[in-house]
Formats: structure tokens, C-alpha cells, sequence
């Protein structure tokens, strides 16, 4: 299965991103507005290299009545543990550290490329500009009742007025690796604020601290393939992480330092089930199939 392209690193490998996360000096320059927790936009610097960087202390988590309290970036760094062993990569460099305000999440920072469609140009599907509606250039809203060629169907939504509009996502193998990715991390906030496409043509997921909860809580707009068969990659690599997920692996052990034995259980059965199934998950009806607000 060939990899994608590793984050454009200026010299700095995976590992040498995360030592720099881990380990490098933490300069708050700001707050991120609009988050519901605390995310402090960084610079993280070590050994001559510097990064721009996210840093969420768990001291600026709100509680949760369906999570365990001071668990997030927990989640988070699980996230991105179980993505780089799909070898997909689609999460962004994530340590577990002590900064300026206590332990917390530490992201390397992605500058998404706005200009990124998922056709490869600025058009966005028949009826329009899919950033004409403040929507990343993955999603869109079209007037029509079924998508155009290239695009996924995900419901209608109100756009006032009494008016309602389709809403879709692109039919971009990117995109179906990381619908993928949920369902096994049981993702319950994808919002489309929460994909960045970077230059190169790389897509990051981001934002995971409501991820590997025991009960269904999976929320996404990527719905467009629900009920479809997983192609034949997915399929492999959810059969390499089942191996993975074995206990005494590296990868469940370090699992087990972030989420509960009932949470690691659960991953093992959400994996098993897609293999099973072989086909993308549907939404149960026992919980809000969109999360809320969906951008």
C-alpha cells in the first residue's frame, strides 16, 4: 500500500517533529477563537528548529457529561497514534507535554491551502463555489436534489428563508480514508471546520477530543459513503490494525496509557465490525447522526 507524502518538514522527520513537540520551548503568541476548550496558537522551538504549533492544556477543557473529565488531549494524542499506524498520516504530529498553563496537547500547526478543490481547481460542484457559502472547499451547499458527478450526498440543511439546500462533500479518496478513520476512532464532532487540505495535496483531520468513547457517538459530515463497500486499501489496513491492536503490541499498550481498558476494548470491536461488515457504517439512529454546528 503506497503512503502518502509525509508532512513537508524542512529537514525534520516524523520523529525529529514530534521530538521538537515533545520537547522544544513553547511561546504562546494567542488564543484560537470560537473553541469550546482552551487553544493556545504556539511556537514550539529546539536545537535550532522552530514550528508553529498547537497547544490545548487540559486545565482549559470544558466537562463533558459523556467523557471523562480531563481526557481530551488524551483522545487527541490517541487520535493521531491510530491514524500513523493506518500509515495514512492524517493526523498532524501530537505529543502529550507540560507547557506554560500544565500538561496539554501539543500539535504541530498545518496552514491549510484555501485555494485546494477537490476537482483540483477553484470550481466547486455544478451550482457553484463551494466557498461561496463559508464552507471548506471540500464541502458544499447546491440547490440541486442530487449531487453532481464528483460529489457525495450528505442531507439538506436550512440556509434560511424557509429555504434548504443539499449538502455535499467530494468523492475524494482522501476524504473516504479519513470517513474511515472515524468510524474506527468513533469520532463524534468531524465538523468541516476540522479538514484541512494543505498544500501538496495533503488532508489533515484535526480537533479529536471526542473520540474512542465505548458507546456509538459517531457524528461527521462524511456520510456520503454509508453503506458502500471499503475499497480494497481500507480493507487492507483495517486488518493490519487489527493485528495491531492485539494485546502486549506497541500500539495497545501505548493506547492504554490514553483511554480506558472499556474504550481500547471497543476499538478492537469497531474494527472487527468493519471488517465484518466491509462496508462503511451507517448512522444508528440512537444519536445525532450531524454535529452541531456542522462548519
Amino acid at each position: 500500500m503506497p503512503a502518502p507524502e509525509r508532512i513537508p518538514s524542512r529537514g525534520l522527520t516524523e520523529a525529529g517533529l514530534r521530538t521538537l513537540l515533545a520537547q522544544g520551548e513553547l511561546t504562546v503568541l494567542g488564543r484560537v477563537r470560537g473553541a469550546s476548550n482552551a487553544v493556545l496558537y504556539c511556537t514550539v522551538a529546539y536545537e535550532g528548529e522552530e514550528r508553529p504549533c498547537v497547544y490545548k492544556p487540559v486545565a482549559g477543557e470544558q466537562p463533558l457529561w459523556d467523557f471523562p473529565d480531563g481526557t481530551l488531549a488524551q483522545r487527541e494524542v490517541a487520535a493521531y497514534e491510530v491514524s500513523e499506524a493506518t500509515g495514512w498520516g492524517l493526523v498532524p504530529p501530537t505529543v502529550l507535554r507540560e507547557g506554560p498553563y500544565g500538561p496539554g496537547m501539543c500539535q504541530l500547526w498545518i496552514e491549510a491551502d484555501g485555494t485546494d478543490a477537490a476537482d483540483g481547481s477553484d470550481d466547486g460542484p455544478e451550482a457553484g463555489d463551494p466557498g461561496a457559502h463559508g464552507l471548506p472547499p471540500l464541502l458544499a451547499l447546491v440547490e440541486d436534489e442530487k449531487p453532481g458527478e464528483g460529489w457525495k450526498a450528505v442531507g439538506f440543511a436550512e440556509v434560511g428563508e424557509g429555504r434548504t439546500a443539499l449538502l455535499v462533500h467530494a468523492d475524494d479518496p482522501r476524504l473516504r480514508r479519513l470517513a474511515v478513520l472515524d468510524a474506527v476512532i468513533n469520532n463524534g464532532d468531524r465538523k468541516g471546520g476540522h479538514l484541512l487540505p494543505a498544500p501538496g495535496g495533503r488532508l489533515y483531520g484535526i480537533d479529536h477530543g471526542v473520540t474512542f468513547n465505548a458507546d456509538d457517538k459517531l457524528r461527521t459530515l462524511l456520510w456520503g459513503w454509508a453503506g458502500e463497500p471499503l475499497t480494497t486499501e481500507a480493507v487492507e489496513v483495517l486488518g493490519l490494525l487489527s493485528a495491531g491492536l492485539e494485546p502486549g503490541t506497541a500500539l495497545a499498550t501505548r493506547l492504554a496509557e490514553l483511554i480506558t481498558m472499556a474504550e481500547l476494548d471497543a476499538l478492537r470491536g469497531r474494527v472487527a465490525v468493519l471488517r465484518e461488515a466491509g462496508c462503511h457504517p451507517r448512522p444508528s439512529g440512537e444519536w445525532p447522526a450531524i454535529p452541531w454546528p456542522p462548519v
